[in-house]
């Protein structure tokens, strides 16, 4: 067989109905790894979905429990062809954010996908679930294809509590080495670029959250009685703020911000507008760093965001000077950045600006990642995608949000390549959540693509004279 019948076959489940009705099934298990009341369903949803799926292609799975989080699983799968030969590791996750019900449209359940004007609606349908369908079913195809033999093995890694954090993951790489021993990640989360272009993306931004706290007295005072007195906690945070983040949104802090642009990533981003689509907010085009395009903001720079902001009762205001102000902050950055240091930065300005009554606490950080924009694997995974859909792929050095990358980088040590199978309006963690059908079926033909080339490479990782020319 050949690698267009391979691609042939996994459109074909696309076309016959065989995805979607897979992914309905898959869609109504509730898996919300929020809820500790769904333990139950992501456990149904490994065991009835995933290990039948996965052991019908030869693969030995296996669900192991989390060492931090018990209610939320992992499963790890193996097809080994011969040890000798190099293996691949896929990652996704089953789990999905809290529905929310009552906050979807008319007519749209988040437990059933629903076909609408050529989307398919449901909690999980981009993130991950339609994801990792599509990735086993084109890996079954190129099976197939192939007579039952890749030519190399393959590793999955499913988490159930992704939307959690992940709890556990690090450790369990860390804990299963030589199980999850592999010499490349092939990982799809995220969306594309934009629906209509497939994309590659090597790494994500890291983020630190973090507290800013005012907090002068216990009570509120009458403003009247006592304003011009006493501090305004409120005041006094809005001008710390002020002092980290200027009134167009760019850093004031060098600590926060990333060393440099490097060359190759501006190289690749000077390819990749910032979507524009139907269901995406209108840029503002004079926010953030000054000099930067805005594909180099977001995915190339580091941006310090208020996520919410209180002092007193908004909804119920007295005159009365409030008590305390605090406000949740997160900074999202690109490698280069010291994210262990980033509490310490913000504490060292805020003391050398007078505003040592500002408290400053780090709740969670997670590092940035990105394979460099040169490493072999990336040229190559761009050729088979061109190949594949018979147009020019996006390449993002890094992702603007995060993703649990770093455990495959920092501990098992693997270049990371993600192919993303959605894009930035599917609302993910939103109501209506949805994914165009059209990209779906496009997203089988990458990924046969894919599973396919690799089975043809001479050596791992590739040379450069291994890139794909552009016919199926």
């Amino acid at each position: 067989m050949t690698r267009g019948a391979a691609l042939d076959g996994a459109v074909a489940t696309f076309d016959s109905g065989q995805f979607l009705e897979q992914l309905r099934r898959r869609v109504a298990h509730p898996t919300e790894s929020a809820v500790p009341e769904r333990a139950g369903a992501l456990r149904a949803y490994l065991a009835q979905e995933i290990v039948p799926a996965v052991e019908a292609m030869g693969f030995t799975a296996t669900v192991l429990e989390n060492p931090l989080s018990p209610g939320h699983p992992f499963l790890v799968a193996t097809r080994v062809e011969d040890p000798g030969l190099p293996t691949v590791l896929t990652y996704g996750h089953g789990d999905v954010q809290p529905a929310h019900p009552q906050q979807w449209r008319a007519g749209l359940d988040p437990w059933q996908v629903t076909v609408e004007d050529g989307r398919w609606y449901g909690r999980g349908v981009a993130d991950n679930k339609g994801q990792h369908t599509v990735n086993l079913l084109a890996l079954e195809q190129v099976l197939a294809a192939r007579g039952g033999r890749l030519g190399y093995n393959v590793t999955l890694l499913l988490d159930m509590g992704e939307e959690s954090g992940s709890p556990g993951l690090a450790e369990l790489c860390a804990a299963e080495r030589e199980l999850l021993a592999a010499d490349l990640l092939i990982g799809s989360d995220g969306p594309r670029v934009a629906a209509d272009r497939p994309t590659v993306f090597l790494g994500t931004r890291g983020s630190v959250n973090l507290t800013l706290r005012v907090q002068p007295r216990a009570q509120a005072h009458h403003s009247g009685n006592w304003g011009g007195v006493l501090v305004n906690p409120a005041l006094r945070l809005a001008h710390a703020l002020a002092s980290l983040v200027d009134a167009r949104g760019a850093l004031r802090v060098p600590a926060l911000r990333p060393p440099t642009l490097p060359d190759a990533v501006r190289a690749a981003l000077a390819d990749v507008p910032v979507d524009q689509g139907p269901d995406s907010p209108a840029l503002d085009p004079d926010w953030g760093e000054p000099g930067l395009t805005p594909s180099e903001r977001l995915f190339g720079w580091n941006t310090l965001e208020v996520l919410a902001m209180t002092a007193g009762d908004p909804d119920a205001p007295v005159n009365a000077i409030p008590p305390s102000a605090r406000a949740h902050c997160q900074l999202r950055c690109v490698v280069g950045t010291d994210v262990a240091g980033v509490g310490g930065a913000v504490r060292a300005h805020l003391d050398a600006e007078g505003f040592g009554d500002v408290v400053v606490e780090v709740e969670h950080t997670m590092a940035p990642t990105r394979l460099d924009p040169d490493d072999p694997w990336v040229a190559w995974t761009l050729a088979s995608l061109r190949r594949s859909t018979g147009t020019a792929p996006a390449l993002l050095p890094n992702l603007g949000g995060s993703l649990p990358n770093n455990p495959f980088v920092e501990v098992l040590g693997l270049p990371t390549v993600w192919v993303p199978h959605s894009y930035p309006g599917c609302a993910q963690h939103a109501p209506d959540e949805h994914l165009p059908a059209a990209l779906v079926r496009e997203s089988l033909l990458v990924m046969a693509g894919l599973w396919w080339d690799l089975g043809e490479l001479p050596t791992w990782p590739p040379s450069p004279l291994d890139d794909q020319e552009d016919t199926r």
